[in-house]
């Protein structure tokens, strides 16, 4: 079974920047597109970004221009570079495999990392 670990989230003022990894065990990891999600508390889980398995990238227009989306497909493992971080981008962040616009189309998710941005 494919699992995902997410890490690199924590506690970062307005305007800072964190980086988020998500490792994928299992194989097959360069044939599928890949995403970020995010949930606050309260709010529906919500699409911030994809990437492809041939590179093509799509971005919340909350997060364009901000965030970052790659990949490193010798290591498994998906990125999230945020900078210009705001409040309103505390949640906890979410990756997953292949390409959903609708959340609850996915079948597993791993346990998150939290990202809080306040001052």
């Amino acid at each position: 079974q494919v699992q995902l670990a997410e890490s690199g989230g924590g506690l970062v003022q307005p305007g800072g920047s964190l980086r988020l990894s998500c490792v994928v065990s299992g194989s097959g990891f360069s044939s599928y597109a890949m995403v970020w999600y995010r949930q606050a508390p309260g709010k529906e889980r919500e699409l911030v970004a994809v990437i492809g398995s041939g590179g093509t990238l799509l971005y919340d227009d909350s997060v364009k221009g901000r965030f970052t989306i790659s990949r490193d497909n010798a290591k498994n493992t998906l990125y999230l570079e945020m900078n210009s971080l705001k409040p309103e981008d505390t949640a906890v962040y979410y990756c997953n495999i292949g390409y959903y616009s609708d959340w609850s189309k996915y079948s597993y998710w791993g346990q998150g990392t939290q990202v809080t941005v306040s001052s």
